[in-house]
């Protein structure tokens, strides 16, 4: 994983602090709607000011501060084994798939088609052998599934085929369960989950400051599980949040606090994860857009808010816009990732694979981004500057006009100061010609139906057991 240098920072301290003031003053003056009853009385036990009528509740700030205070600073996601462990909060910058995609988009396509489990395994195997993504949102929805039991097929599909770690989105209580009592029986005992937790759970907020019914409900009953939960906002530029930059990180900041909060009502020392998802809208059309650079611009800012308050980060970033895998694709979500890496996210999410608004996946556009967070992870790296590095005995011994094609350091260093891409064609004309002249997104179907073709390992050992 790779040290937060913090290279960009949209926001200045006193920008910060503004952000801040104007969160603080919303939540104490203005309020929010609480919809969940349960949620509602936790509120109303440290609220300055209550509406039962309404169901607005408006807290202080010496309040809101001593909830969030209460919130860990660090979340560790685990992995089935240490390797895959991603610390939230300690300085690292990790990346993950992400969205509830509805559509698959098969090679060579124009239209994409609806997702089934099977490509939701398919998936999951993928990104399973991407090394540069390092935990697996389950990305799709198997509409081969019912609602009543798409949470417990889409973590068993998450468990059996991969060793990172699983995080999803859920949809009934009775799946919450279910997940829950399925991966202590793989962690060996409830104790053992809840000390090594590798799955996690998303509750989304309902922007502009309103907690609802349904996911509230979710988060309390996560909440008292002990388990990470990770609360994105979602507010959207022009439609639920100003259209300002500025407007819209108040919103998102009061509606991913207000779940940060109830987390700590619930059960204080929650392992629970600050979300953004916040975008904008096509004001010609009225539509949701994933890929835009505002969203990078607002996701890079959270960073900084979240690093303000000592909370770790889920962000956004990574998705295109694009239909199909060209080079709007791939320039979409590199900048993004880029920007919200450089920022000091602790976890990207959505960063490989979306693209269509993020309601489609593309297999080989989770190659190709693997490609594109490896270079990212190298820019976030920096450069290492230390008495070994700057080799002076090595340009000594070379002198003007040497080289140093087989010095110690061109050996030592080719490989960990230098990406080595696993797609990029780095060939001459002739060579690419003779090769075939492939494109990228060959190549990385080329991958994929590699990976595809192998016998899948299954991380389950009693996954029959668990089926009946």
């Amino acid at each position: 994983m790779n040290k937060r240098v913090h290279q960009y920072k949209p926001l200045t301290q006193g920008d910060i602090e503004r952000v801040d003031r104007a969160t603080m003053t919303v939540l104490a003056e203005t309020g929010f709607e609480v919809h969940q009853p349960e949620a509602f009385e936790y509120f109303k036990e440290v609220a300055d000011f209550v509406d039962e009528e309404r169901q607005i509740i408006k807290i202080k700030e010496k309040t809101v501060r001593e909830l969030i205070s209460s919130a860990p600073s660090i979340v560790t996601l685990y992995g089935r084994e240490e390797k895959h462990d991603c610390k939230l909060g300690s300085g690292e910058v990790y990346f993950g798939t992400g969205g509830t995609a509805l559509h698959i988009l098969d090679y060579g396509q124009k239209e994409s088609r609806p997702a089934t489990l099977q490509d939701l395994e398919n998936v999951i195997r993928i990104v399973d052998k991407m090394d540069n993504i390092d935990l697996c949102l389950l990305p799709t929805y198997p509409n081969d599934i019912s609602v009543d039991e798409v949470d417990m097929h889409r973590f068993r599909a998450g468990l059996t085929y991969t060793g990172k770690h699983i995080m999803g989105g859920v949809y009934t209580l009775r799946g919450i369960d279910e997940v829950i009592r399925m991966a202590e029986e793989v962690a060996g005992s409830p104790e053992a989950l809840r000390e090594r937790p590798f799955i996690s759970f998303i509750t989304c907020g309902i922007s502009p400051l309103r907690l609802d019914n349904k996911y509230g409900t979710f988060l309390i009953k996560i909440a008292r599980e002990g388990l990470p939960l990770a609360v994105p906002a979602e507010p959207l530029c022009g439609g639920t949040a100003p259209m300002s930059l500025a407007g819209t990180l108040v919103i998102q900041n009061c509606d991913a606090l207000i779940n940060v909060m109830l987390t700590q009502l619930v059960n204080p020392g929650t392992p629970v994860i600050y979300g953004c998802v916040a975008s904008s809208m096509e004001m010609r059309t009225m539509r949701y857009l994933g890929a835009p650079v505002e969203s990078g611009l607002i996701n890079a800012a959270v960073a900084q808010m979240t690093q303000y308050y000592g909370l770790p980060y889920y962000s956004t970033a990574g998705i295109s816009d694009s239909k199909t895998l060209d080079a709007q694709c791939g320039y979409e979500s590199a900048i993004t990732n880029l920007l919200v890496a450089l920022a000091g996210a602790d976890f990207i999410h959505d960063a490989a694979g979306l693209m269509e608004f993020a309601l489609t996946v593309s297999l080989e556009k989770l190659v190709i981004d693997n490609e594109i967070i490896g270079m990212v992870k190298q820019a976030v790296k920096g450069i290492n500057v230390s008495e070994e590095t700057l080799c002076l005995e090595e340009i000594s011994e070379a002198g003007p006009g040497g080289n140093f094609v087989t010095s110690r350091s061109t050996r030592k260093f080719m490989r960990s100061e230098h990406y080595q891409p696993l797609l990029s064609d780095r060939l001459q004309r002739a060579a690419w010609i003779a090769e075939g002249h492939p494109s990228v997104d060959r190549r990385a179907h080329e991958i994929v139906t590699a990976i595809l073709e192998e016998e899948p390992k299954s991380y389950f050992a009693a996954k029959e057991k668990l089926r009946r």
